[in-house]
């Protein structure tokens, strides 16, 4: 315990109770907590950067990409966490003139943890033969998203973790809530909106006392997005569940470590969150034979992965069977993948069933709808083929192939029933 001395000590001095908040006073800088519980907290911690400046970008990009209504359940708290009192000064005055009715509103609030509260940042452990300075940064990171983490965990259900260098998708807050209803009977512990470090990371907030007490007892030992990813398997949440498109998009070009260049993009990235698949809920099968555990169900859920199946033939099928009829309005297909590049669809078709079967694992009757092309497919406005609610979606192999074949992504939309 010898580096756990002093503030952080007193800040984890009730250890038997993890659900509660750390005990540590801040400095609000601008603005206040809402006084009504949100739907969703917004949090980002930010430091001086050598070079490049971003944040009034990225909260800019938050609001302007969310309507009034959105906005109204949503709260965005800023944990400006630079161990200069006069940079922190300097940017709240700044975030203050630019963002005033926010700030107003409490939409938007600025927060500093003293100095005091935090462990020692000297001497840490040399892990994974990290150069000391970078060993302090990633160890004072951890901390500061441990307190922003404290800070939220009562201010709304959920909890948003992005960085201060990232644009927003249009109505990601609507996107997430949808997300965040697709999941519901689940004990998921993170959902992914971005594959990128510590963007697009979704919390309950009442995960957060715990997440908060994890990074702080183990700060000194790895970098943050791997403290998460232990956080998520210890919470028994084996599979990464990510989301696509990507909500968020990094756009800083300089580090806030030493100002190196980082370049690093979301290549998966949509501006328009309104994108994200509806993928009713279904029972998938094919007759195809699956290699190892490429599973069916990866090709159509939000699990990391894809479905492999080894040597087509004409007649293969690859079928969605909705647990309720849906009223499909348009079916994106992609097959295929950057490392295994052969392994696409050469030659199939689309089809929506009607008259479920008595086994379940396919439908009676289909009308073929479109027809993939160099592996891809993608076909709007399928109320128009098909009136009445779909009950399968099938894709049916037309001509065999001796590549095997990947299946990377279905998705689907549909209209109210």
């Amino acid at each position: 315990m010898k580096m756990l001395k002093q503030g952080v000590l007193h800040v984890l001095h009730n250890m038997d109770d993890f659900s509660a908040p750390l005990n540590i006073s801040y400095h609000l800088l601008a603005g206040s907590p809402p006084p009504h519980k949100k739907y969703l907290a917004v949090g980002l911690a930010s430091v001086r950067r050598p070079r490049g400046y971003y944040l009034p970008a990225t909260l800019q990009s938050l609001f302007k990409q969310s309507t009034e209504e959105e906005l109204q359940e949503m709260v965005v708290v800023v944990h400006l966490a630079d161990a200069d009192p006069g940079w922190n000064a300097q940017v709240a005055a700044d975030i203050g003139q630019r963002f005033a009715p926010q700030i107003l509103l409490g939409r938007l609030v600025l927060i500093h943890t003293p100095h005091k509260f935090y462990p020692t940042l000297e001497g840490l452990k040399r892990n994974y033969n990290d150069p000391e300075e970078r060993v302090k940064f990633r160890s004072k990171q951890n901390v500061d998203y441990a307190f922003l983490f404290t800070f939220a965990a009562n201010l709304s259900s959920y909890y948003l973790m992005i960085e201060d260098d990232v644009l927003s998708a249009k109505s990601f807050f609507t996107a997430i809530r949808k997300a965040v209803a697709s999941q519901k009977g689940s004990t998921w512990a993170t959902l992914e909106f971005s594959k990128l470090g510590y963007i697009g990371k979704l919390y309950r907030s009442s995960d957060l006392p715990r997440l908060a007490r994890f990074l702080l007892l183990f700060y000194q030992e790895m970098p943050c997005d791997w403290l998460l990813s232990h956080f998520r398997l210890l919470l028994t949440q084996k599979d990464v569940i990510r989301f696509k498109p990507s909500l968020f998009q990094h756009m800083g070009l300089y580090s806030s470590f030493r100002g190196s260049i980082n370049q690093l993009k979301d290549d998966e990235f949509q501006a328009d969150g309104t994108e994200l698949p509806d993928n009713p809920a279904a029972a998938v099968f094919t007759s195809m034979l699956v290699f190892e555990n490429y599973e069916p169900s990866k090709a159509y859920s939000s699990a990391e992965g894809y479905f492999w199946g080894k040597n087509p033939a004409v007649g293969s099928v690859f079928c969605l069977v909705f647990h309720q009829p849906a009223h499909v309005t348009r079916v994106r297909v992609r097959t295929g993948s950057s490392e295994r590049r052969g392994d696409f669809l050469r030659a199939g078709v689309l089809e929506l069933g009607r008259g479920r079967r008595a086994d379940g694992r396919d439908c009676s009757v289909y009308v073929t709808v479109g027809n993939f092309e160099k592996g891809n497919l993608e076909q709007r406005e399928l109320e128009k083929r098909a009136a009445s609610p779909v009950e399968c979606v099938r894709i049916r192999v037309t001509q065999s192939q001796s590549e095997w074949l990947i299946i990377q992504s279905i998705d689907i939309w549909t209209a109210g029933t």
